[in-house]
């Protein structure tokens, strides 16, 4: 479940997936979203050789609290928290429901299927909607007493300080690095700037970070700019997060990430700039090997198992 779209699946076992769909998480109201999606799953199942088979759902999503199975104060969704989405669920299903933050699923599948494989210290970021993380340090997958360790988005920082946040807090990390901050610094360097540019002939509306992406790639210097500032804040980022978990690797997943070596190279080098001299040269940069939505489905339908 993100703050943009909802991806499920029938996976078994062993992590293949059999079937998979999306629909937009923006509906009408929670309820709305759990019988949209209830129905969906159950059509899924009905049209499978699956029926009767289904051992439990396991959901990622923002903010959600492990423990009470309830959605908490996410920023990114559109209906007010807390959402007992767990519940809504199994009643709607009568299968077993469980949750966990999207961000720590996603690292649950990279660990076991994608970039992550092998490792046992490492850092997700997941760059969409929001700034999600999931933080694996000696096998095992950081969550806290209510599944929300490691809010890296909400993380602050001097380089983001004059941006405010939905959370009502200015600087966190993902006012530069999830898709609205990728729009606001594009907005901002071609206010500042009288620079020709591709990206004046676009709307604002319609300057997503892809348009900004493909500008960048076609050789727009402007567009480049925009992702060396992000590339640079996250290598800022990424040197303060290695001093408390020393991991192998940070690994970017999501739309965002698709502009691989245009965030990469100025992450990496920012990084080398502004970290621990422990930490230099030691920590890996590097893109899921996952499609967007399977790293988080996997480590979603690992929930059932996992509990």
């Amino acid at each position: 479940m993100g703050g943009t779209n909802t991806a499920f699946a029938i996976v078994d076992s062993v992590g293949h997936i059999l079937a998979k769909d999306s629909f937009p998480t923006a509906t009408a109201s929670a309820e709305v979203w759990a019988d949209t999606l209830s129905r969906k799953i159950s059509c899924m199942i009905a049209d499978s050789a699956f029926e009767g088979e289904i051992e439990g759902v396991g959901i990622g999503a923002p903010c959600a609290n492990s423990v009470t199975g309830c959605v908490e104060a996410a920023t990114d969704l559109p209906w007010p928290s807390p959402i007992p989405l767990a519940s809504m669920i199994e009643s709607r299903l009568g299968i077993p429901t469980v949750i966990a933050n999207d961000a720590n699923a996603t690292a649950i599948g990279e660990m076991t299927y994608g970039a992550a494989v092998g490792m046992r210290n490492f850092i997700v970021l997941t760059l969409g909607t929001g700034v999600g993380s999931g933080i694996v340090c000696d096998g095992h997958l950081l969550s806290g007493a209510r599944g929300f360790a490691g809010e890296l988005g909400h993380v602050t920082f001097p380089f983001a300080s004059d941006r405010l946040c939905g959370c009502g807090r200015r600087g966190c990390l993902q006012t530069v690095a999830a898709a609205k901050g990728i729009r606001e610094t594009a907005r901002r360097l071609l206010e500042e700037s009288d620079r020709e540019s591709a990206l004046r002939d676009i709307p604002e509306s319609e300057r997503s970070p892809l348009a900004i992406e493909q500008a960048a790639r076609s050789g727009d210097p402007l567009a480049q700019e925009v992702y060396a500032f992000t590339g640079e804040c996250l290598g800022k980022a990424a040197a303060e997060f290695a001093a408390f978990s020393d991991p192998e690797a940070i690994i970017l997943f999501g739309g965002i990430a698709r502009a691989g070596e245009l965030l990469l190279k100025p992450m990496r080098e920012a990084f080398v700039a502004n970290s621990l001299h422990l930490y230099r040269d030691r920590v890996r940069f590097l893109c899921s090997a996952l499609d967007d939505a399977e790293a988080a489905i996997l480590g979603a339908a690992s929930l059932p198992y996992m509990h």
